[in-house]
């Protein structure tokens, strides 16, 4: 199987589970830096505990596969987020 959050074909329902998804991390994330943790260690911790969820439910070669992905989706912004709108 292969894993991507750029998938074309999303329906409405899996999308609003994504975008509500992304809001429980990002309050984490808030509430972490909040307590004094440095975001460096929340973002390793967040990608960290994200990987063993990946391989748990996909397996290793799937997540491997989506991993093997990852630097090229950075480098074409697929991650950059205008943060000077929020």
């Amino acid at each position: 199987m292969y894993i991507s959050p750029a998938t074309p074909a999303r329906s409405a329902e899996a999308e609003d589970q994504r975008h509500a998804a992304m809001g429980y991390v990002s309050e984490a994330f808030a509430e972490a830096r909040l307590d004094g943790l440095d975001i460096d260690c929340i973002a390793q911790a967040a990608i960290f505990a994200s990987f063993v969820e990946m391989v748990a439910t996909y397996g290793e070669e799937a997540t491997a596969t989506f991993a093997d992905r990852l630097a090229e989706r950075v480098r074409a912004g697929e991650f950059t987020v205008d943060r000077s709108s929020h």
